[in-house]
């Protein structure tokens, strides 16, 4: 693992370098292990690992390749680390939505185009009078894609994205015991858009930690 955890960081090196840039193609493994002085099974076992969390392409017949490098590719791995958290832990992914998710809505108030608020606006009236508990969740996930998307902040958007893996099932819980959730739900998804359409920056960041909060304290209730 030493020296794979050395061509790891030898190709690592030529990416934050610039010699190699997104989209680039690698040199031939021969060339490229004989450069970096390793051995090809060490750099095969190095791409391996690159390509597992999407640093590295690699397509049969016609390469390698460093991908696009986009935050939202290279925070995709980190969903599937998250699907692995126990029950018990659920309650610290909220407590990072808590802080990350209303400083996006605020973002979003600013930033957000009228055509996407407009779309927002959509999202929320396409839920039906009586959902279900999965469309409930589909369409709040949905909601908080879009405002995360209107951040302008792609980091910040793949983040909350990662984070709402692991939240599902505690929104499920929720709408399946907590007798009103589907309404305050809905009221505060309502609250939370008429404050980014105003372009209230402070009225969304206040509405969206309420909103999370909310599912966090009933969560903390119910895993006591």
């Amino acid at each position: 693992m030493a020296v794979t955890d050395a061509a790891i960081d030898k190709i690592k090196q030529m990416i934050l370098s610039g010699e190699l840039a997104p989209g680039d193609r690698l040199p031939k493994e021969a060339d490229l292990a004989e450069r970096l002085g390793l051995s090809r099974n060490s750099l095969r076992e190095a791409v391996r690992a690159l390509a597992l969390i999407n640093v590295l392409d690699v397509r049969q017949g016609d390469g390698t390749y460093v991908t696009s490098l986009e935050p939202r590719l290279l925070l995709d791995t980190m969903s599937f680390v998250l699907d692995l958290h126990r029950d018990d832990t659920v309650i610290q992914f909220f407590e990072v939505r808590r802080i990350l998710e209303p400083a996006a809505t605020a973002m979003a108030a600013e930033q957000m185009a009228e055509e996407e608020i407009e779309e927002l606006r959509l999202i929320l009236e396409s839920l039906p009078a009586a959902p279900t508990i999965e469309e409930l969740v589909a369409n709040d996930l949905e909601f908080h894609r879009r405002i995360a998307l209107g951040s302008g902040n792609s980091v910040l958007c793949s983040f909350i994205e990662s984070l709402s893996g692991p939240t599902t099932r505690a929104r499920i819980w929720r709408g399946l015991t907590q007798e009103g959730a589907m309404d305050k739900t809905r009221e505060q998804h309502t609250a939370i858009y008429e404050a980014i359409a105003a372009r209230q920056a402070d009225v969304a960041r206040s509405w969206a930690t309420v909103h999370v909060a909310g599912v966090e304290s009933w969560l903390r209730k119910a895993l006591a």
